[in-house]
């Protein structure tokens, strides 16, 4: 499947999905938000996937905002309807997401863009990055996920901070704050992030998949995320995925998962 602001590609189980607006530092707008949906719909669906890496193209931004030209003559129900489409279309959906989805961050990654990037299970950044919601410059607040993710993520003082200021946050106070993982050169990031993609591809697909489901729900005020981890633990037990692990294990050599 092709599509217009989207690269796409793959090495063995991984694939990388790069944001491909570069003359628009790869700002969302409605296309490209409903292409990452369909082109998560399909890799989720592809079994010999295992990890997704999620970038932007050119040198400068990951993702540096949504495209405003689309929503700056909205009204209050528009507006709404905006954020509650893509909080469904994109952004939980990334987060909910069985296969893992790593962003890498390399450069500007600013409102909707670190929206995304958060919604994301994990992020690496270049050292070139910058972080931000700088959407109350503009009079409104972040929409798809910022006000809830970015103190998850952070604590809620240095979110509202960010939030309150508008202000950008380089890379190396990212890393501090816990918002990024790893930092590395601009390089070194899309390699940085294959290594790690290789050792997640090590392990059962089925089993991480149970994992993202049960650290979800500890940050979701209608699930008990204790009983949904014991829920979880239980039905690796029905999988081919833990026989072969256990078996593995005893046997004193390297599993080879099946994925189910």
């Amino acid at each position: 499947m092709s599509y217009n602001t989207l690269l796409t590609a793959q090495e063995e189980s991984i694939a990388t999905v790069t944001i491909n607006r570069p003359n628009k530092l790869n700002a969302l707008n409605k296309e490209t938000i409903g292409e990452l949906h369909a082109v998560f719909s399909e890799l989720e669906k592809d079994e010999n996937i295992k990890v997704i890496i999620l970038t932007g193209s050119g040198e400068k931004a990951f993702v540096a905002g949504a495209d405003i030209s689309e929503f700056a003559q909205f009204s209050e129900k528009e507006g709404g309807k905006l954020a509650a489409k893509g909080q469904k279309l994109l952004f939980d959906f990334i987060e909910h997401l069985s296969t893992p989805v790593i962003a890498a961050i390399n450069g500007f990654a600013l409102g909707g863009g670190l929206e995304l990037a958060m919604a994301c299970h994990f992020r690496v950044a270049s050292d070139n990055a910058k972080m931000g919601l700088p959407e109350v410059s503009l009079g409104v607040i972040p929409g798809y996920g910022g006000t809830q993710r970015l103190p998850q993520l952070i604590g809620k003082g240095r979110a509202m901070e960010m939030i309150m200021t508008a202000g950008m946050i380089p890379a190396e106070r990212a890393l501090s704050y816990g918002l990024i993982n790893h930092l590395t050169s601009p390089e070194e990031l899309l390699p940085l992030c294959t290594k790690i993609a290789k050792r997640i591809t090590n392990n059962s697909s089925v089993a991480i998949s149970y994992a993202i489901k049960a650290v979800n729900a500890g940050f979701m005020s209608t699930v008990n995320g204790y009983e949904q981890e014991i829920k979880a633990f239980g039905a690796c037990f029905g999988t081919d995925d833990f026989t072969e692990g256990t078996s593995a294990f005893l046997e004193k050599r390297k599993a080879n998962f099946p994925g189910s």
